[in-house]
């Protein structure tokens, strides 16, 4: 089905159709129609037009207004100010527009079938390590980023860079080989390791790896020899080395299904997967002049990026005793996703403090020829998690928060939120809409701010009933759910005929920006737009539930129309909370 026009679309054909009509010299001029708390639209496009064409704008204003003929969508064109258009449209369009809108099952929302391909790497935990509450704003900007990109038509590869290599490993290894019943485990009844018991044992491991590797020297220069080994492709090594990974991917994936997000194994490529592209990626660049050698190493120079004795900092590719450092790991990721994947788009979802690396493997990358007009390469850098201090997130004793803990206890305040509003749900029930709030408060709180800035992470806030949370939204959702089932044998039906409250005119809308939110969230990656206009929704719904009795409206067909608006809201609502990954429950 061909996208629905909006209202502001078709209010701006109007104006300019008026325009071209009054003044034939204005070209393809842009009214620049916005909405406005004046009236339903302002247009001060005429003000720019009347400095151009050398007039008067309130004359020219008038003009315009004159040339537009009477119709069913304006019902008021007054000039303003010194040449503004305040613009009303009727009850009727709004009405009608909407009735187009609820009848296509995508609510509005354009469909590109020309799109291009976007890949996004996001959620990148370590091998052998903790996930901790900095790897929760990758993951979750990046699975609402897919979502809102595959919505709008983009074909999205999503990948996730884990870090799976390193010096690190052979230190483990070596122990591993020293000790080797330290990884067999098995659940007492049989059943597979959990996430935590597979996080648990590989913590023990790299603890005492570590306690090892820092006070016995022979021990250390093994550990050094099994790096060696490892990056040579010996098959032992090789194989351990995958046994550390499979067990990290228990724990990484036990994570990710908590916060309801789906991480496909396929999709799982870590810096591993680019070690046979690493010596070809340094020949390229060196052959094309692109870098240079430089004490030893392979490095690339930047005219305005200087350290703080103010001497150029280079983008070291490769180190002088040979081995590859991440900047080589990303250029050959690129080279990946833009000659194999065939990628129009890389979008990288990583902490800003990253941001001077990326920026200098993108002009790199745009120098060999990599990056271009057609291939382009965007950073989504997202700001710290702060404490109710507002400082980095610690413990009381100052360890980096779990970010499994931080999820168990958001569902559990949920849950108490929920059982205390519950009036007909089972301890399952609770439990099950527990969790779906809590995960959705943590997302939410992360998505409702620009992902650039810093956050508080403030759980009471989160899961607070009032205010800009997803609990406002969710519980907004369950109220319209609960009217449609008290409806009877009444059904939502559009109107077009009824005259409108001002809180019904203010619903219908905002509910007709629908598609223009979404297709400016993806063009952005500005998932918090969607979030700030979900916000909004629910707010004019609960003015419009206040003022405006839907069940027990004057006539049988204001009670259509009432629940129409209703039903509207809930899809609407619905269908943005799943692209920010939240959850919507019937019944809350």
């Amino acid at each position: 089905m061909a996208s629905v026009p909006s209202l502001a679309s078709t209010v701006q054909q109007r104006l300019a159709d008026g325009l071209s009509a009054a003044l034939p010299d204005a070209g393809s001029a842009d009214p620049l129609l916005r909405r406005s708390d004046r009236a339903d639209f302002q247009a001060n496009g005429i003000l720019a037009l009347a400095k151009r064409l050398k007039g008067n704008p309130r004359e020219l204003a008038a003009q315009v207004v004159a040339a537009i003929p009477e119709n069913d969508v304006l019902q008021e064109i007054e000039v303003s100010g010194p040449g503004f258009l305040n613009i009303t449209v009727t009850d009727a369009a709004i009405v009608r527009t909407l009735a187009a809108r609820a009848a296509d099952a995508r609510l509005g929302v354009p469909f590109n079938e020309s799109a291009g391909t976007t890949v996004i790497d996001y959620a990148q935990p370590n091998v052998a390590k903790e996930m901790h509450v900095g790897h929760l704003r990758s993951a979750v900007i990046g699975a609402a980023m897919v979502e809102i990109l595959e919505f709008t038509g983009e074909t999205v590869v999503r990948r996730h860079h884990i870090g799976d290599w390193g010096t690190q490993f052979g230190m483990l290894i070596q122990y591993l080989i020293e000790h080797p019943h330290e990884l067999d485990h098995q659940a007492e009844d049989g059943a597979e390791v959990s996430g935590e018991e597979a996080m648990s044992n590989l913590n023990r491991l790299y603890k005492a790896s570590r306690a090892l590797f820092d006070s016995d020297e022979e021990f250390k220069t093994r550990a050094r020899a099994r790096v060696v080994d490892l990056q040579a492709g010996d098959e032992e090594t090789l194989a351990l080395w995958q046994r550390f990974v499979d067990e990290s991917k228990i724990y990484f994936y036990s994570v990710f299904d908590k916060l309801d997000m789906d991480i496909r194994d396929g999709d799982v490529v870590g810096e591993s997967g680019y070690n046979d592209m690493l010596v070809e990626t340094c020949r390229i660049l060196e052959e094309s002049g692109v870098a240079v050698r430089s004490e030893g190493a392979l490095c690339v120079f930047f005219d305005d990026v200087k350290g703080p004795d103010g001497n150029p900092t280079p983008l070291i590719v490769q180190k002088s005793d040979g081995g590859f450092g991440y900047a080589a790991t990303d250029l050959s990721a690129i080279r990946d996703r833009v000659q194999n994947l065939k990628a129009t788009n890389l979008v990288y979802v990583v902490d800003a403090r990253q941001s001077l690396h990326f920026k200098m493997v993108f002009e790199t990358a745009r120098r060999a020829g990599w990056l271009n007009e057609d291939v382009k390469a965007v950073q989504l850098a997202f700001g710290t998690v702060l404490g109710k201090d507002g400082k980095p997130f610690k413990t009381r004793e100052g360890e980096t928060v779990r970010l499994v803990d931080l999820l168990d206890e958001a569902i559990d305040r949920a849950s108490a939120v929920v059982r205390e509003k519950a009036l007909d749900l089972t301890e399952e029930e609770i439990s099950e809409r527990g969790t779906q709030v809590g995960i959705g408060a943590v997302k939410y709180a992360d998505l409702s701010t620009s992902a650039a800035r810093d956050y508080k992470f403030d759980l009471d806030q989160m899961v607070s009933l009032t205010g800009d949370t997803s609990v406002y939204l969710q519980y907004a959702y369950a109220r319209i759910q609960s009217i449609l089932r008290k409806a009877g044998d009444a059904r939502p039906a559009a109107h077009p005929e009824l005259a409108l409250a001002t809180s019904e005119r203010a619903l219908g809308l905002h509910l007709d920006q629908f598609g223009e939110l979404i297709a400016e969230t993806a063009a952005e990656y500005a998932p918090h737009k969607l979030a700030a206009y979900l916000y909004q929704l629910a707010s004019h719904y609960t003015t419009f539930y206040s003022e405006c009795p839907v069940l027990k409206a004057d006539t049988p067909e204001q009670v259509e129309n009432r629940l129409f608006l209703c039903e509207l809201t809930a899809r609407t609502l619905h269908q943005g909370m799943a692209l920010l990954g939240i959850r919507t429950p019937e019944r809350l």
